[in-house]
């Protein structure tokens, strides 16, 4: 499986014989260049421009944008409402599950979820997650979720990148908070289900244009 980061919380997921999922596609108003995209199926977290430019994505045949189970081009998707109740803002999660691998993308989440959310999300082996504050987690926010999924492979994003017209924490914030010195740091990730780490490894992914 191949995953590579276009910036903010969009991603590309590739594996062979599977369609192509393209996750939370920005439109150049928030200051990034818009990068070329092409995928089968689209994920949405939530309806914001940071996150929902479909459009911007060649070869769409589905769009998800909400809670629900899916079975599309051998991919199993699963769309988890994880908003809070205090501030009612939607945001879905999705997890994607390739038979031997998954990956959880967890969109704006803003607060720890409880027990029973993480546990019912079963066996997590890629987190993308959001890190920098704004509308969504914070540094020590990201650490605490992430110690309770406990992930082979850790993938931070919505955090501040030059050209970027809103206010996020850097990345050091995160790195800081998880007590990491010496990272990763590659264009694409490249995962098997026979070569996955035995402790958390964070991964910081290169924006790709």
């Amino acid at each position: 499986m191949d995953i590579t980061w276009y910036g903010h919380s969009c991603f590309r997921i590739s594996e062979r014989g599977r369609l192509a999922v393209i996750t939370d596609p920005f439109a150049e108003s928030i200051g990034l260049p818009a990068p070329r995209l092409k995928g089968e199926i689209v994920t949405v977290s939530h309806q914001q421009p940071g996150h929902n430019a479909i459009d911007a994505v060649k070869g769409r045949v589905y769009t998800l944008d909400g809670p629900g189970e899916y079975e599309i081009g051998g991919v199993f998707v699963t769309g988890i409402p994880m908003h809070d109740e205090v501030s009612r803002r939607t945001n879905v999660a999705y997890l994607l599950d390739y038979d031997s691998l998954t990956v959880l993308h967890l969109g704006d989440l803003n607060h720890v979820p409880d027990q029973s959310t993480i546990e019912a999300l079963g066996e997590v082996n890629v987190a993308l997650v959001p890190v920098g504050g704004g509308n969504a987690l914070r540094a020590s926010q990201a650490a605490e979720v992430i110690a309770l999924l406990e992930p082979n492979y850790i993938v931070p994003m919505h955090y501040a990148l030059p050209d970027l017209n809103m206010e996020l924490d850097p990345l050091d914030k995160f790195l800081k908070a998880m007590g990491v010195s010496k990272v990763s740091e590659e264009d694409i990730l490249k995962v098997t289900a026979g070569g996955l780490p035995e402790q958390p490894q964070v991964v910081i992914l290169r924006p790709q244009a």
